[in-house]
């Protein structure tokens, strides 16, 4: 093989240490959603306890998934993650779907990230980058404040991804200790302070029109952990990056799992037990959310300014920013590598594949990732929204590929016992009904799509289509 190669000139570097990679995961699977869907998913969908009872169920069936992904990050330790599982079982067209759809579920994260700063600045420091009125686009105004904001953002953070992943590393580290710190000293704030009561917690679900729990309601929590936790797999995308054994990701990602779903129950609960004055419970409260404006518009806002006043807004604003920073890293990472992966297979030009020859990073997809992700900023949050809903799809289809492909690849080398096999088969199961409960008409109230997410998800496949006939027919022609 020619030395012209540039995948043979250099390698991705191994600088990632278990507590880096713990953190990347982490900070990829916490981000603005976990401040808000309290007030917009959780609560009125399932009510505090409600919320809990779902997300210890979706936390186990994240954890049956990642025993999955352990097994194929040991018999695969290269970046690529799915896509490298996908096609060395199923064959290229699989793993063109896989990465397909897996590459817009991170892609998108970025900008969603980026544009969450913003959304942080007209609630905790309002009109400071409001300025410079552009238009409205479905529903949401642009101002040229927040799309420079946005813009410095990923121009920064696409810097740093170039230049190295040890750098990267270390400081996705400190942004995930200070974000669980910072909502640990909200959690305790919520046990000690008299303005958070149980009683404020009733009823402990949100209930049907006959006062009975809403099972509906928990089932729809459960179906957004496809989005709620994508981020965990961002572990085997940075595989071939590991200073120590691959064996290890089991714990890590255990643990990234754990700790992301016990970040989004303390937020969920501590918001339900503040309830401001006036309100009897959180019930009624948050079924006045949308007549409501400022603050009091944003449940976990509120709570934490009436549990520690402007210093919990502090303490809120620290976390808010370490978890949408380490969402902008984390994916920046989890994408490049894939484009990298799949790239060297020949799928993708082969320049998404180019290492820098200092830092040893695939810059090129880093800078295309930057490029894409600079867009969103122009069309708005409410816009790329839709792409975000449907892009649970994508995650989804990750993990059920990934399962299967560790049903397949056990049986073919005979290296595990029959609990792998009925925990990659239940993985693929658990895979299937979140794309069923995503897709399917009758759940659209439930967790399911809405109309636009349907519209964008359609586009997606067309697009995704004509690349593949686009391709094929270029290398055909090599």
């Amino acid at each position: 093989m020619s030395n012209n190669n540039p995948t043979t000139e250099v390698k991705l570097e191994k600088n990632l240490s278990p507590i880096n990679v713990w953190s990347l995961a982490l900070g990829s699977i916490i981000g603005w959603g976990a401040f808000v869907m309290p007030g917009n998913t959780f609560l009125p969908k399932a009510g505090p306890i409600g919320t809990l009872i779902a997300m210890g169920i979706a936390t186990l069936i994240m954890i049956s998934i990642a025993f999955n992904y352990n097994y194929m990050i040991n018999r695969y330790p290269v970046a690529g993650g799915e896509f490298t599982y996908t096609e060395r079982s199923f064959g290229k067209i699989a793993g063109y779907i896989c990465a397909w759809f897996l590459g817009l579920s991170y892609l998108c994260i970025v900008p969603l990230n980026a544009t969450a700063l913003a959304l942080i600045g007209r609630n905790l420091f309002p009109q400071v980058f409001q300025w410079g009125y552009l238009y409205t686009i479905g529903g949401y105004s642009i101002y040229t404040g927040e799309v420079l904001l946005a813009v410095i953002a990923l121009v920064l953070f696409a810097v740093i991804s170039i230049r190295g992943i040890g750098v990267a590393g270390k400081f996705q580290t400190v942004l995930a200790f200070l974000l669980v710190g910072s909502v640990a000293i909200l959690g305790v704030a919520a046990l000690i302070s008299p303005h958070a009561t149980l009683e404020n917690m009733l009823p402990a679900f949100q209930t049907t029109e006959s006062g009975t729990p809403s099972i509906g309601g928990i089932v729809a929590v459960i179906a957004v952990a496809p989005w709620a936790f994508v981020g965990f797999d961002s572990v085997p995308q940075a595989s071939e990056e590991f200073n120590f054994s691959p064996k290890k990701t089991k714990i890590i990602m255990v643990l990234s799992i754990i700790f992301g779903g016990l970040l989004y129950v303390v937020l969920n609960t501590l918001t339900a037990a503040v309830t401001p004055e006036g309100y009897a419970n959180w019930q009624e409260y948050v079924a006045a959310i949308g007549e409501l404006e400022g603050i009091l518009s944003l449940p976990t806002f509120n709570a934490a300014k009436t549990l520690l006043g402007v210093p919990g807004l502090i303490v809120l604003a620290i976390a808010l920013f370490c978890a949408v920073l380490s969402g902008i890293i984390g994916f920046y990472t989890a994408t490049s590598r894939l484009l990298y992966s799949v790239a060297k297979e020949g799928v993708l030009p082969k320049s998404f594949a180019k290492l820098h020859p200092k830092y040893k990073t695939p810059y090129i997809a880093i800078l295309i990732v930057m490029i894409v992700s600079l867009v969103a900023p122009w069309f708005g949050r409410n816009i790329l929204g839709w792409v975000v809903d449907m892009s649970s799809t994508g995650a989804a289809i990750g993990y059920g590929f990934t399962s299967a492909a560790t049903f397949y690849t056990v049986c073919k080398y005979k290296d595990a016992g029959i609990g792998l096999k009925i925990n990659a088969i239940l993985g693929t199961i658990f895979s299937a009904a979140f794309i069923a409960m995503l897709l399917s008409p009758a759940s659209a109230g439930f967790g399911g799509l809405g109309t636009e997410p349907r519209i964008a998800l359609a586009i997606w496949i067309v697009l995704g289509i004509a690349f593949y006939l686009i391709s094929r027919r270029q290398n055909k022609a090599k």
